[in-house]
């Protein structure tokens, strides 16, 4: 009984104790929103429509469905209009207070009257209740949502009191440095800069060979040639194409239950071409969506047309295939959505938007763009799929090897002398219905193709078909398609975006940090016929790109998110990158480019354990490839929907099952047992260790050597101590077993060299540990 009472009591202190902690949390929160200043003038967008959206939208936004007391306060008419339920008095009356509805319930105290209701869980901070305050008071200004607005070149902020900067870039961000009380970081070095601008632009490590003469030049344009160079380097179309597969959706089988072959390769390698020939990004746009509608469409423009044939693709017997035609229609509409428009399009299919100005009748207007073709499914069987072939009802392109087509001059044939390659091509005008709850056997009301005019207006002087919206996405006047390419080329090379959710620029995405900044690029952009490479260009020529990436105390304190760019941002690379670094530091990389997917290293039995039964053969067995495609870049790396490569997507690769703009970043323990234990990582540092006591069996700074061809730099006398220490002790210890030492180089297939297997694997696990270092997977 005692102890019995005893732990209550315990409980109890616990509970109280609690309780008193979450007091005083909330008291400090509620002061600390107290204590915030409010800005000289609130801005609609910026301040009180995050407010809005976030508490009141559900039920008093754009989904009529969901809307209550016919209130709605996205729309400015009808949040100023006479309440529906309440004649005489109003939501909001500007520069009036008393007569504000909205202010009376959103500082009420009473439960039956406060909102957001006390049962929905949300609930309005002082300071936002501040902010909405002196907005009513200052008139209560509406504006549209501000990725809506045509995006324009305001005058480049000037410094009073620096001069620091390169370009137009760095006048931005110094406005912004000195309001936050900030200054930028000093510049980095050269050896940083080549090897941070080496992986932006190729994804590769520069070669160590390459490095010193990058450095003895001493002339005021060194980077801007370093650039040029790495621009013109046929792996920067590599580099660029790895992060259109994720919006592409791209993969090397169709997804679904049996998951079987399919050949898309010839699409990607259209791909690379088209980045690495600097195809404007609104030509690459159009050939994608619409190539095969252009006047005398080439064969590689029809081509280009797989982009919207990527989708999973289901090979069952038994289903319906209305249902499954309609899912790839949707499919392509929310990749149109999130990878080009920055918009979650995909809530709006079954009811209006619950946040964005997005009807369900204008989802539907954008998915009839898409639902012409005439898909009845596709159709292989076990012996077609071992010769990779695939036969599909038609839209599909056939390519052979005797062809003189230019499409050909960029598609490295190999073996396969025949492709057929999914594409586009219209059919007969079908009518489409808006879907009941998004539902394929509910068609509703019929609509045409259309875009949402609270983006951007659909002129009808364009085609209803592909073709006209294209030329809508690329118009100068569109609001959204400029912008969002911008910024996921700032977050490719920043890790941020300006916006952060580089996928949604909708209400319920994040603000942009720099708006003037990402307009100015946006129009920049365009004027200079949406050049990719001028943008990158203009983007790492710029002091805010070149600055260190060193977090200092005061640093971390003031701006820990380095949300104003202080500092150069410092994150770890993609498991492409990280793989593909490896390989190339080694000596292994593969350069050659485009061809059939391969199929490098991977555990044994994953494919087996996620096949549903093997009755189409070709992939329920997992067969690594032999000789140099085994070290192929990860570009080329065979992509199964139902078991992508492991090694990738324990570095936060997506699955492909559809369009993905932004990849999770995690941190986890089996990201570090992958650099550890992997054959491919384990073989990179024994190939490495022998090449070294190979070519020099007697050099007595082996260490100093893998060090600099790593990390593209000189170690530092504590660095140099602390690794030679341990490669002595390994040479040490392998000298008295000889056996192990020749166990533990025999990992992989490369050929193995004649070498001192105590050096070699004393060396081997020396640059295993140099590629475990933080450092070495990390972009700074």
């Amino acid at each position: 009984m005692k102890y019995k009472i005893a732990i209550l009591l315990v409980l109890a202190v616990m509970i109280g104790a609690l309780y008193a902690y979450k007091k005083g949390v909330f008291a400090t929160e509620k002061d600390q929103y107290a204590a915030l200043p409010l800005p000289e003038t609130v801005d609609y967008n910026f301040h009180i429509k995050p407010i809005l959206s976030d508490n009141c939208y559900t039920c008093h936004g754009p989904d009529a469905n969901k809307r209550k007391a016919g209130l709605r306060l996205d729309v400015e008419h009808m949040a100023l209009s006479e309440l529906p339920e309440s004649p005489g008095e109003y939501a909001i009356v500007p520069k009036d207070l008393d007569k504000s509805k909205v202010y009376a319930v959103i500082v009420s105290e009473d439960p039956g009257q406060m909102m957001p209701p006390p049962d929905s869980k949300l609930a309005l901070n002082a300071y936002e209740k501040k902010l909405i305050k002196k907005w009513i008071r200052q008139g209560a200004k509406f504006e549209r949502h501000w990725a809506f607005i045509p995006p324009e070149k305001t005058e480049v902020p000037k410094s009073e009191v620096s001069d620091w900067g390169h370009n137009e870039i760095d006048g931005f961000i110094l406005d912004k440095l000195e309001g936050q009380g900030l200054g930028p970081s000093e510049r980095a070095t050269d050896e940083t800069l080549i090897r941070r601008i080496s992986l932006d632009l190729t994804g590769l490590p520069p070669e160590p060979e390459k490095v010193p003469t990058l450095l003895r030049d001493i002339s005021e344009d060194k980077i801007d040639k370093v650039i040029d160079e790495f621009l013109a380097s046929p792996t920067y179309g590599e580099r660029m194409t790895q992060s259109w597969l994720d919006v592409a959706r791209y993969a090397d089988s169709h997804g679904y239950q049996d998951d079987s072959y399919r050949t898309m390769w010839p699409w990607r390698d259209w791909v690379i071409h088209a980045f690495n020939k600097n195809l404007p990004y609104d030509e690459f746009l159009t050939w994608q969506l619409a190539g095969d509608l252009l006047p005398n469409a080439t064969k590689e423009q029809v081509l280009a047309t797989g982009f919207n044939r990527n989708h999973p693709i289901t090979q069952e017997g038994g289903v319906i295939q209305e249902e499954y035609r309609v899912n790839y229609v949707l499919d392509r509409t929310n990749t149109l959505g999130k990878g080009i428009l920055g918009l979650t399009l995909e809530c709006a299919r079954c009811h209006d938007h619950k946040y964005d100005a997005i009807s369900q009748k204008d989802y539907f207007e954008m998915f009839a763009f898409f639902n012409q073709v005439d898909e009845k499914g596709l159709q292989m069987d076990a012996v077609q799929a071992k010769n990779q072939k695939f036969f599909a009802d038609p839209p599909f392109i056939t390519i052979t090897a005797d062809e003189t087509e230019d499409v050909l001059s960029f598609i490295n044939m190999k073996k396969t002398p025949r492709l057929n390659v999914m594409v586009m091509n219209d059919s007969a005008p079908k009518t489409t219905y808006i879907l009941n709850r998004g539902e394929y056997d509910q068609p509703t009301d019929s609509v045409v193709p259309g875009t949402p005019a609270t983006i951007f207006a659909f002129s009808e002087e364009l085609p209803k078909n592909r073709l006209g919206l294209a030329q809508w996405l690329t118009d100068t006047k569109n609001p959204l398609t400029a912008r969002v390419f911008v910024n996921r080329l700032w977050a490719m090379v920043f890790g941020k975006g300006l916006v952060e959710t580089v996928e949604d620029f909708g209400v319920q995405g994040s603000l942009p940090t720099h708006p003037e900044l990402l307009d100015w690029l946006a129009v920049d952009f365009m004027e200079h016929g949406w050049d990719i490479k001028y943008l990158l260009k203009k983007i790492m020529l710029s002091a805010t790109y070149q600055q260190k990436s060193e977090l200092s105390p005061a640093l971390k304190k003031a701006d820990p998110e380095n949300k104003w760019l202080a500092r150069a941002p410092r994150f770890r690379m993609s498991g492409e990158m990280i793989r593909d670094y490896i390989l190339a530091t080694s000596g292994l990389l593969n350069k050659e480019i485009g061809g059939p997917s391969v199929k490098p290293y991977q555990p044994k039995g994953l494919w087996e354990e996620t096949n549903a039964g093997g009755n189409r053969g070709v992939l329920t067995t997992y067969v690594p490839d032999g000789g140099e495609d085994l070290y192929r870049r990860s570009l080329y790396t065979f992509w199964k929907r139902t078991l992508p490569p492991p090694s990738m997507t324990i570095f936060d690769a997506p699955n492909r099952d559809f369009s993905e703009v932004r990849r999770q970043k995690t941190n986890t323990p089996l990201q570090a047992l992958v650099l550890q234990n992997d054959v491919q990582v384990l073989e990179a540092a024994r190939v490495m260790a022998q090449c070294m006591v190979s070519a020099d069996a007697d050099n007595p700074d082996y260490v100093t050597e893998v060090f600099r061809r790593i990390l593209i730099r000189m170690p530092k006398k504590e660095e140099l101590l602390t690794l030679k220490a341990y490669y002595h002790n390994a040479l040490s210890i392998y000298q008295n077993d000889l056996a192990e030492a020749r166990k533990l180089v025999a990992v992989g297939n490369y050929r193995q060299l004649d070498t001192d297997p105590a050096k070699t694997a004393a060396l081997m696990l020396t640059a295993q540990v140099i590629y475990n270092l933080d450092e070495t997977i990390t972009k700074e």
